[in-house]
């Protein structure tokens, strides 16, 4: 799937007005949209996108970026917010990779979609090129990492199926940014960048995302 526009690109998760109107009730303001920018410096077009989200201990949302190799890129900058669970840092690259997650109690959806500026023609505006590149439906992951399973967030991510109940992977460079979405959608009230990094010279107070639990922890709280 691919789709082309000016700014900002389109692809998103498509939600139920129930969900949007639940997620405005609580106070989480996610904003996975990507913007095409141009630099008058260096006479080039980039993207723009903001890690943001939060979570309730009921719904949570997050969106954040890596690069087309799942590396952690460098946050831009980090706006002050009078409100939580809302735009965290912001990110400026030539191409990015959005991980968008969604989750209701222990359910969850996941977009994991590639943006590039796209060059129509010489002399004239790019549009940005997305395209899709793993969509979780209804994932599950019954443990509670907003609370009594909190040491598993960052390190733990939901299971997804096709319809015929076959395990369905998402590429593995991109397991580590699935974390760590997985992580901003329990984190609540959230003020904090989970996957961008501070730039160099900036100091770092990005959430890291632990090593991944191991079967036995797993094991342990769903039976705990």
């Amino acid at each position: 799937m691919s789709v082309r526009k000016n700014a900002p690109s389109p692809l998103r998760l498509t939600l139920p007005a129930a969900a949007i109107r639940r997620l405005r009730e609580a106070g989480i303001y996610c904003t996975p949209e990507i913007s095409l920018e141009f630099q008058r410096t260096s006479k080039r077009y980039v993207l723009r996108g903001r890690e943001s989200g939060g979570a309730t201990k009921q719904i949570g949302r997050y969106v954040t970026f890596c690069g087309e190799q799942g590396q952690r890129l460098p946050w831009f900058l980090r706006p002050d917010s009078v409100t939580p669970n809302a735009e965290h840092a912001i990110v400026i690259a030539p191409a990015l990779v959005s991980v968008e997650m969604f989750r209701i109690e222990h359910t969850y959806e996941l977009l994991i979609a590639r943006h590039q500026v796209h060059l129509v023609k010489e002399g004239s505006r790019p549009t940005i090129a997305t395209r899709v590149v793993f969509r979780g439906w209804q994932g599950q992951l019954p443990v509670d990492l907003v609370e009594k399973d909190r040491g598993l967030a960052g390190r733990i991510a939901p299971e997804f199926f096709s319809r015929a109940g076959e395990p369905r992977q998402c590429p593995a460079v991109f397991v580590e940014a699935v974390q760590a979405a997985t992580l901003g959608s329990n984190c609540g009230p959230c003020g904090h960048s989970h996957f961008l990094i501070a730039p160099k010279g900036a100091g770092a107070d990005t959430i890291a995302v632990d090593e991944p639990a191991t079967a036995t922890e797993i094991a342990t709280a769903q039976s705990s």
